[in-house]
């Protein structure tokens, strides 16, 4: 798979891209994505990212010391582009403190906008574009499944209505007007993530996102959907597991109680 400026795609949202690069100005983005055994797909995202030509784009690696040498695939990549920059974990320590410490990592250097999003293609870069656009007059845009019915490709029906209906859990327990606070595809403004209290972070997975996103809008700051195509991963293995939804299920209730206690940071 390679995705590049000859594809359709490309130029036919060639004006769009122009029209991001000139609102983007000076400004970095930096795109995160965490990895484990992502060696198979880890080029070719990073590819795939850089084909945009989007003006001061970046990607971070935060790698959990894959055994299938994903960061030794990376560094490979380091040496033909200079905006590819690569974190190395001891351990396995969850895809939530990743995402936490490349945050960190983009606050240090001043990146402006910052992205989550998976290594294994079941976010679609192709988006990021819109992303851009829609940051620009808000502060956390989050790529929905939900929003124009059910868009999503190759999950089971078991595993679709899980995530659908947590995410009608949380949005009943919570209050959020979020319709898919599950979403692990979203940009950030820089001052959202300088806003929220990153060492009380502490949830993973589902829980993860909801938590981000819920943080984010009881502190006032400008939410906003925008519709994507979610596509279950070809290569590689799923990191879904019992425990994620378990925790998923009860984090909604402790963040209802901290906003209840006006202790939301």
């Amino acid at each position: 798979m390679e995705f590049d400026a000859s594809l359709p795609f490309y130029k036919s949202n060639a004006k769009k891209i122009d029209e991001i690069n000139r609102e983007l100005g000076d400004k970095k983005t930096l795109v995160v994505i965490p990895t484990y055994n992502e060696a198979q797909n880890i080029q070719l995202i990073c590819q795939a990212v850089f084909d945009l030509k989007i003006r001061g784009l970046s990607v971070l690696v935060v790698d959990d010391n894959s055994p299938d040498g994903t960061a030794d695939r990376v560094r490979q990549l380091q040496k033909s582009n200079s905006n590819i920059e690569l974190i190395v974990r001891e351990e396995k320590l969850g895809l939530g403190s990743a995402y936490v410490r490349g945050f960190e990592f983009a606050i240090e250097r001043k990146f402006d906008y910052i992205f989550e999003m998976d290594a294994d293609f079941s976010h679609d870069p192709r988006e990021i574009p819109s992303f851009l656009l829609a940051i620009q007059e808000n502060d956390l845009v989050i790529g929905s499944r939900y929003i124009q019915g059910v868009n999503v490709i190759n999950w089971p029906l078991s595993r679709l209505m899980l995530s659908y209906f947590a995410n009608v859990y949380t949005r009943l327990i919570t209050g959020m007007p979020i319709q898919d606070s599950t979403s692990g595809y979203k940009c950030f403004r820089r001052n959202v993530l300088e806003a929220i209290n990153l060492d009380k972070i502490t949830a993973d997975g589902y829980a993860f996102q909801i938590e981000m996103d819920f943080k984010a809008w009881k502190l006032g700051f400008k939410l906003k959907e925008i519709p994507i195509i979610f596509v279950d991963r070809f290569i590689g293995q799923s990191k879904m597991s019992k425990k994620i939804v378990r925790e998923a299920a009860w984090v909604v209730w402790k963040l209802k109680f901290l906003s209840l206690l006006r202790k939301i940071e």
